[in-house]
């Protein structure tokens, strides 16, 4: 079982304005998929805090998923994919790929989704939008991939299909 964090990006998220409905779809999303959920965050749509959020996930807390929802489109103030660019070693560019991939099936629009993942350390960390519809869409496109790089990424799997 490995642990994840849910950090939901939001102004008024974070200032009790609005209901955060994204975070807990993930939070039950994941729990279904066998991962432990043992961090949850509403922060507002500030880079260096989004940034911090990031590297306290994976740096002081070791978990192994971190997904983060809300600030990805065009917004000025969505700068969710610069603070996850900035605190990620190593660009994982096939998991936002799929998404918008996936998405456009669905709807022109996931062309201007601008979520990103990458690797931190020991620790994967992936965009999701904002709005519950495409958190369920984008996350069950990828999400049964994420348990294989999980077991390479924390050495429990040294190459594919072999321990």
């Amino acid at each position: 079982m490995f642990t994840a964090a849910v950090i939901t990006v939001s102004d008024k998220g974070a200032a009790g304005e609005r209901e955060d409905t994204g975070g807990p779809l993930i939070r039950e999303m994941l729990t279904k998929a066998g991962y432990q959920v043992i961090y949850h965050s509403i922060i507002p749509d500030e880079r260096e805090r989004i940034e911090r959020e990031l590297i306290h996930c994976a740096d002081d807390l070791d978990i192994a998923l971190a997904l983060t929802t809300g600030g990805t489109g065009f917004s000025p103030r969505d700068v969710t994919p610069e603070a996850t660019a900035a605190v990620c070693q190593r660009p994982v560019p096939g998991i936002p790929e799929a998404m918008r991939w996936e998405s456009l099936r669905v709807t022109p629009r996931a062309m201007l989704s601008r979520g990103a993942a990458g690797i931190r350390g020991q620790t994967l960390i992936v965009n999701l939008p904002g709005s519950p519809k495409a958190i369920r869409e984008n996350l069950a496109s990828v999400l049964p991939a994420f348990e294989h790089g999980l077991e390479m990424l924390r050495g429990e799997k040294y190459d594919c299909g072999q321990p």
